[in-house]
């Protein structure tokens, strides 16, 4: 049987500057960086996390759909905070680029989106019910 996600793929078009980006703006930590035959192979993932982005290299990616309103299209990938309005404030300090000026609330309880270099959307959600500290 199935047992985990491992890893989830990203497009970038420059990995260093991606894994900068993923370590020291959104604060995962660097996982695996091997040099192989087939290119780079460079994970990050969430500290005590199981799941492993991969920063795949590639072309620019359209980063959302055509016409989408911010706050409409989630990302490829979603992150999970405890207290997302704290970590909004830390995030944004460290440079991070939102699609508003604040999280909101929505049905499902905190959301914010944010953007990597490479126009990549990341999910930042806080789940309803979870006290914030």
């Amino acid at each position: 049987m199935l047992s985990n996600i491992m890893y989830v793929t990203l497009y970038v078009t420059d990995q260093e500057r991606a894994l900068r980006f993923y370590t020291e703006q959104l604060g995962l930590e660097k996982r695996v960086d091997h040099s192989g035959a087939e290119g780079r192979f460079l994970t990050v993932g969430v500290p005590g996390g199981a799941t492993e982005i991969v920063l795949w290299p590639h072309g620019p990616s359209a980063g959302q759909p055509a016409g989408a309103r911010p706050g409409t299209a989630p990302g490829p990938l979603f992150l999970e905070s405890d207290d997302l309005r704290a970590d909004f404030e830390v995030l944004r300090d460290r440079g991070v680029t939102f699609d508003r000026a604040e999280p909101d609330d929505y049905g499902f309880g905190i959301r914010i989106e944010a953007v990597d270099p490479d126009g990549n959307r990341i999910s930042l959600r806080q789940r309803a019910g979870v006290k914030s500290s």
